[in-house]
């Protein structure tokens, strides 16, 4: 089992960007890439919460709506032009909502849904290969999820942003070339705002899960910094599930 000091030192004095840190697995993981000695930009649109982890973490607050893709050109520009490069970028940034059946969904806030979960993965990917492919290396991951394997009635934006951010993955593994690492993690069910939002809804099995059966942000975050190093060099192109007892264990996270 790979030691938490090792992972440090995979991230410690690199120049990290991550998308959506205000919350959740997000704010969890800028935890822990600070603590690692990481140079932390957090992309995300302004708010309280944002400007409070950017704050505790000592990272760059980076105004920026995934969905736009000169704003996550520009949030990548800002991290280069700070610190010479960009080592890691981590896709994090998604949103559940509409949580509704087909025919009464919001067509609006579908294609918002899409144009975070899905087209935000492909902006950062758009404007992070460039940049690790000329410096020689890199790692970019994505925040995936089960939903994109097994559809669940009222989740269609979710899960079809979900399938086809993995299929990106698989796309940016096999045009990155060998030098820059592409993975995927599906973290399960983790007891955040969005679990929360999920279990408000009523909606389908996820929402009557225990809370006690969601497990806490932060193994996300450790198995994120663990995806940082060459151990996880067996998922390129593929993804990371914390469901899996083996992965679990590898990672020192156990109940």
């Amino acid at each position: 089992m790979q030691h938490g000091t090792e992972r440090d030192a995979a991230v410690r004095g690199r120049s990290v960007l991550i998308t959506g840190a205000s919350r959740g697995i997000g704010a969890a993981t800028a935890r822990r890439f600070a603590a690692a000695g990481a140079r932390l930009g957090l992309a995300g649109r302004p708010s309280d919460a944002l400007a409070a982890v950017a704050e505790e973490t000592g990272a760059t607050l980076i105004p920026c709506d995934v969905a736009e893709a000169a704003q996550v050109e520009t949030a990548v520009a800002r991290m280069v032009a700070l610190h010479g490069r960009l080592d890691v970028l981590i896709n994090n940034a998604g949103v559940i909502e509409p949580i509704a059946l087909i025919a009464s969904a919001d067509a609006a806030a579908w294609g918002r849904q899409i144009d975070v979960n899905l087209k935000g993965v492909f902006h950062g990917m758009r404007a992070a290969l460039p940049v690790m492919q000329k410096q020689g290396g890199g790692t970019i991951l994505t925040v995936g999820s089960g939903a994109a394997y097994n559809v669940l009635e009222g989740w269609s934006g979710y899960c079809a942003s979900k399938a086809g951010a993995i299929m990106l993955t698989r796309a940016a593994h096999l045009e990155a070339g060998s030098r820059v690492r592409v993975l995927s993690l599906s973290p399960g069910t983790v007891a955040t705002d969005m679990q929360r939002a999920i279990r408000g809804s009523g909606m389908n099995a996820v929402s009557q899960l225990d809370w006690q059966s969601h497990i806490p942000a932060e193994w996300p975050a450790e198995a994120l910094l663990w995806m940082c190093t060459a151990d996880a060099d067996a998922f390129r192109g593929a993804e990371v599930s914390l469901r899996d007892e083996g992965i679990r264990a590898r990672l020192g996270l156990a109940r």
